[in-house]
Formats: C-alpha cells, structure tokens, sequence
C-alpha cells in the first residue's frame, strides 16, 4: 500500500477555532501509511471568474490548486455560520473547481466533520457542506456521521480532547474513512 495523503480543510480561521483544535486531534488518529495535513485556506483571495477568464489567477489560487490535485482524501471540519458553512471555506471549494472541467476536487473520497460548542452540533453546516461535495463529485463517506457538539466541554486548555467518550469516536470515524478511502 502506497501512503495516502489527506487535506484537512478547517472552515473556521479564528485561530483559537473549535474546528481547529478538533482537525489537530484527528490528524493524530491517522494509522501509519496515511500522513493528514490542515490546508491553509485563509489567504485565498475571494473566487471571481474573471481571473480564470483572463488567464490571471492569483498566485494563491494556483499555489492552492497544485497543493489539492495531489492530494489523495479530503476532511472537512467546519464550524456553522448563519446555518451554513463559513465564507472562507465555501470560497476554497469554488476556487478548487474552477476553471470548469479542472476540478481538483474531482472523483476524490472525501468525509465531513461539524463542531460547535451549541446542542445542535453545526448540523445544519454539515449537510450545506455535503451538497457543495456532491455537486464536486467528491466521494462523501455517509456513515457514521460526526457531529460533535458541546465542543467546549470535550476539549481541555491545551486543545486535546479530554472526553474518552469524543476521543473513541473519533478514532471509530477515522477508521471508517481510512476503510472509505481504500476503496478508491
């Protein structure tokens, strides 16, 4: 088995982000032969179609597209804004698809991972994120789902999850996704 690499798109860029902190104690669950990364998303200048028309994209746009069409999985973890996905995050799946039919999205396994520090656990961002994925054509893994709400009562000062609970989840749904993206 050859290593896999997996992008790790956090929706949130506030630095002291849930989302964060919840994507860097994944990671950490990869097995050996899968090495997973958080993406920078937040220096991406806002997606407009003239650039691509004029042959002009940013250096960030590009940069960002070689960085993801290498890329063998991607994880999403994402806070809930106004019952959607962040700006940010939504602007980094446009500028990843375009221009029309260079997609680096295209045929890849993917998997979504909401977190919220309220009850209804970004429920409402993760299913907005997943029908952006499958217009992507990105391979959304359905089950198990994860949806990880009361944030701030799993996670300790320094960031790691203090919830054995969220942490053997966490580990079940990593498992899942690692079984997921071997089958492509």
């Amino acid at each position: 088995m050859s290593e896999k690499t997996i992008g790790v798109f956090v929706g949130s860029l506030r630095k002291d982000s849930f989302s964060k902190k919840i994507a860097q104690n994944v990671i950490d669950l990869f097995p050996e032969g899968f090495t997973a990364q958080i993406i920078d998303i937040g220096n991406l200048e806002l997606y407009n179609q003239d650039f691509d028309d004029n042959s002009t994209p940013p250096a960030s746009w590009e940069k960002f597209r070689h960085e993801v069409g290498k890329l063998d999985a991607f994880l999403f973890v994402t806070p809930e804004y106004n019952r959607s996905v962040p700006a940010a995050l939504k602007n980094a799946l446009d500028v990843g698809s375009r221009p029309y039919g260079k997609s680096v999205w295209d045929a890849k396994p993917g998997a979504v991972i909401s977190v919220s520090p309220g009850n209804i656990s970004a429920f409402g961002a993760n299913h907005h994120l997943r029908q952006s994925l499958v217009f992507l054509n990105i391979y959304t893994m359905q089950q198990p789902e994860a949806y990880i709400g009361n944030v701030t009562n799993v996670l300790g000062a320094d960031g790691k999850i203090t919830s054995e609970n969220t942490k053997s989840f966490l580990k079940s749904y990593v498992d899942a996704f690692v079984t997921w993206i071997n089958h492509f």
